[in-house]
């Protein structure tokens, strides 16, 4: 931890010294909410949000704020261990080709939906969102996304290549997100709740029947993102298997960043609402990428209670999409990126949001929460797909 602010309503514990004002801003509101308790943790990636910053962990007494989870719902990491040793440039080459081809990108869909038995289980009477967009979603399984999601493979310092993805719950996510942020607006505005509404945190006590809609809605999102990023992964595994023959591969790991979910922390259950910041318990395996240029990491969680077992969610950008667009070198990102053997995803100069240098340094980013996670492997990037 770096620093700790006690000006607000409830500390803000910080594992960066670098945040944007906007973020602190945003971190000050949560905190002077009359129903966050214990303290904030803002972990060393955070950068700003709507409502809460990303890289945030709030607890919650009896309310759920859906800006605090977020409007992608569910966005998470899977990575998987191969059996290979190593990977020719043509083959990954090849193998990328084969991605672009069998995972729809950005706002691309597949154009047949795609089998019922890959969607978790749904309870129409209490998610009306999730029944309107069913259908929609049966076309979205198996989709990357646009932004910061990606497909990579990467070289693991353990000596063996690994498959990398970052995705989430794609368009459902984000219709069940602002369906139930306009009616915490609404029903907060009609209960004339003293939170501003300029800081975007409306919220639903737990006891309403539109929070229930929204937890249920929320774990189905939940469990989409899951089933998404797994198709996707067996999709990369068949394109792998196509171009260099039998592989063999270990167990999934699979975290959750956008979430919110009951557990105990102190002397009391509270609803822990992880923006941007994953959990991992003692022990508890998570995953930590960079950019596409840079290192991304296997952890293991040290159990640290000060950040409600909690660590980042990824290195986190130092500049928006459209300031990176706008100062980034194109040349000069590029350059990097070739200096280094990357197949990258750097072609053109929108391409800029997401190059290396809008990001964060992610060596500072580990060293900031190394009382928060040790380094199981470090994965060097060897190709990647983005949206």
């Amino acid at each position: 931890m770096k620093k700790i602010i006690t000006t607000n309503r409830i500390p803000i514990k910080l594992w960066l010294e670098d945040i944007d004002h906007l973020a602190l801003a945003q971190a000050e509101n949560i905190a002077n909410l009359p129903f966050a308790c214990q303290h904030i943790a803002i972990m060393p990636d955070s950068h700003v949000g709507y409502g809460m910053p990303i890289g945030a962990v709030l607890c919650a007494k009896d309310v759920i704020i859906p800006n605090a989870v977020g409007v992608d719902i569910g966005c998470g990491m899977c990575a998987v261990r191969t059996s290979l040793r190593e990977i020719s440039p043509d083959a990954l080459k090849e193998v990328m080709g084969m991605i672009r081809k069998a995972v729809p990108l950005g706002f691309d869909h597949h154009k047949t939906p795609q089998d019922k038995e890959l969607m978790p289980d749904l309870v129409e009477r209490t998610m009306p969102i999730v029944v309107q967009q069913y259908n929609k979603a049966l076309h979205q399984i198996g989709t990357l996304g646009g932004g910061n999601h990606f497909i990579e493979i990467q070289q693991g310092d353990d000596g063996h290549v690994w498959i990398m993805i970052h995705s989430g719950s794609r368009n459902l996510g984000h219709t069940v997100a602002n369906h139930y942020n306009k009616v915490a607006e609404r029903l907060n505005e009609a209960w004339h709740v003293q939170v501003p509404r300029e800081w975007q945190l409306a919220f639903l006590p737990i006891i309403t029947r539109e929070a229930k809609e929204y937890m249920a809605e929320m774990s189905f999102c939940i469990e989409f993102a899951l089933a998404n990023r797994t198709l996707m992964m067996e999709r990369v595994q068949e394109a792998l298997a196509d171009v260099v023959g039998q592989v063999e591969y270990g167990e999934m790991v699979n975290k959750s960043h956008n979430f919110a979910a009951w557990e105990y922390h102190g002397t009391q259950d509270v609803l822990v609402h992880r923006k941007g910041a994953t959990r991992v318990r003692k022990d508890e395996q998570g995953l930590i990428p960079g950019s596409q240029g840079t290192a991304s990491y296997i952890v293991r969680g040290l159990g640290n209670a000060e950040s409600f077992d909690s660590c980042s969610h990824g290195a986190g950008r130092r500049m928006g999409r459209k300031q990176a667009i706008r100062e980034l070198d194109f040349d000069t990102e590029k350059a990097r990126l070739d200096a280094l053997g990357v197949i990258h995803a750097i072609r053109g100069r929108n391409d800029l949001e997401e190059a290396p240098g809008a990001y964060k340094d992610i060596d500072q980013v580990m060293e900031n929460q190394c009382d928060l996670v040790e380094i199981v492997v470090k994965l060097r990037p060897l190709a990647v797909v983005k949206g």
